[in-house]
């Protein structure tokens, strides 16, 4: 597994975390941690939002 392939699966469990947190408990820990969408947090939404899109090749690889 390539290092950006571990990069983006982290960054996908962190955002599947935030979204357990926000379902279960209406905690986000994005937002508490750094701010109502300041630039910190859009900046972590949107890796977590291309991480996610990255993962999708991981289920194709043949590695």
């Amino acid at each position: 597994m390539k290092v950006i392939d571990k990069i983006a699966l982290i960054l996908v469990i962190i955002g599947a975390v935030n979204w357990g947190l926000i379902g279960f408990f209406n905690f986000n820990l994005v937002e508490m941690l750094f701010g109502n969408m300041t630039i910190i947090a859009r900046i972590i939404y949107a890796l977590v939002g291309i991480s996610g899109l990255w993962a999708i090749k991981l289920l194709f690889d043949r590695d």
